[in-house]
């Protein structure tokens, strides 16, 4: 598989949902770059070298008002990089519409995250169906939902109503900690059909082990955070390893090149996604 060089920026903490099953601590989900900050997260992504994917994610970029009003066309006049963007979706229509506008042309993929704690199904499928038809047309939207234990009823469900307007799930498995949550045995009837028996990483998100592989995060993928620290990837990050630096105090030093991957899981499907793990992520 070819590898899209690919950084996840968690351009925001801030988010306007508080899910009870959110990885992220309370005390995580707060803050954003002041405007000089922005601005040096725009330098700094236009001296990186060749085309990246520039993968926004939060909290929820949406809530920032910054986001739309110098980030996205900031990345889209001063760089030549694709984006992205992992967003809830609770964003008004009209913003989401300047959106689309903004990033014509330069839109990579919609993640849309479908939390049925604070929305109800029917008004995200209408919402995810109308800025599907807003986004550029080469752009893919996907929808993911996260496997709550005791709630995998209402997700299925959700799957057919998002199959009925033309619209694809991605499933995600519950993480718990360092791990996954150990779901009960009717819970496993309804996680099996949903992600399938031995999905990829295109079909859902299991969270599988890596290691040995040889892996190009730190190199062509990494992880940046609202302060610009920088990390190899998200496991790496949780255990206080794989720093590369600031991109705001200009450290930030990538990585000469691949190594076997050290880690017993990989809990999101990016780096396979965009060909990171040798060996892992065809279509």
């Amino acid at each position: 598989m070819t590898r899209q060089p690919t950084v996840e920026w968690q351009v925001c903490g801030v988010c306007n949902y508080d899910c009870s099953y959110c990885i992220q601590s309370k005390a995580a989900r707060v803050g954003h770059p002041s405007a000089d900050e922005v601005e040096r997260f725009l330098g700094f992504f236009g001296r990186l070298p060749g085309r990246w994917e520039i993968k926004m994610t939060g909290g929820e970029p949406f809530a920032f008002r910054g986001f739309l009003e110098r980030i996205v066309p900031g990345l889209v006049e001063g760089t030549s990089h694709t984006i992205s963007v992992l967003t809830n979706l609770s964003a008004p229509l009209g913003q989401l519409e300047r959106f689309a506008r903004l990033s014509r042309g330069r839109l990579g993929i919609v993640s849309a995250s479908l939390h049925l704690e604070h929305v109800g199904l029917s008004e995200f499928v209408e919402k995810a169906v109308a800025f599907r038809a807003l986004i550029d047309p080469a752009a893919r939207l996907v929808v993911n939902a996260v496997l709550v234990p005791g709630r995998l009823e209402e997700v299925r469900a959700a799957e057919a109503a998002l199959e009925a307007a033309g619209l694809r799930l991605f499933p995600q498995i519950m993480k718990v900690g360092p791990g996954v949550v150990d779901y009960d045995e009717a819970d496993r009837v309804h996680v099996e059909a949903l992600v399938g028996v031995s999905p990829g990483p295109r079909r859902a998100n299991v969270a599988p082990s890596y290691a040995g592989k040889r892996c190009w995060a730190g190199v062509e993928y990494f992880v940046l955070l609202q302060n610009g620290e920088a990390y190899a990837c998200r496991t790496a990050r949780r255990f206080g390893q794989g720093r590369l630096g600031n991109a705001l105090d200009g450290t930030l030093l990538r990585w000469d090149a691949p190594s076997p991957c050290p880690y017993a899981i990989c809990p999101c499907t990016v780096p396979a996604n965009r060909g990171m793990i040798e060996g892992v992520g065809d279509a």
